[in-house]
């Protein structure tokens, strides 16, 4: 009998799949698409065939601990989280008055 996997998906709860969670799916599965396609294109190049298999499970080793880690690391949205937060300003700096001016009094 196959094994069967439980796809959790509840009201207001994110989609989590053997450990994985939310965005990090789609990152795996993007991940592996371009593993993929490097397979190919490095096949069709004419590279040896143990040197892109090599290369190829090193990468998707590489991608599985990876995702995972990020996963466990930030959860669901801490990932997301972080880069806004790094997009954010040290500070603001306004060198003129200009601005200021020109604001209306109430």
């Amino acid at each position: 009998m196959a094994p069967v996997y439980r796809l959790n998906k509840g009201i207001n709860r994110p989609i989590e799949f053997k450990g994985l969670k939310a965005q990090y799916i789609g990152y795996l599965a993007g991940g592996l698409v371009a593993l993929l396609l490097s397979f190919t294109f490095l096949y069709l190049l004419g590279t040896p065939l143990y040197l892109v298999l090599g290369l190829t499970l090193m990468g998707g080793s590489g991608l599985f601990i990876g995702v995972f880690r990020l996963s466990r690391t930030y959860g669901t949205h801490g990932l997301m989280k972080r880069w806004a937060r790094h997009r954010l300003p040290h500070s603001i700096r306004c060198r003129s008055r200009h601005a200021f001016l020109r604001l209306k009094n109430p």
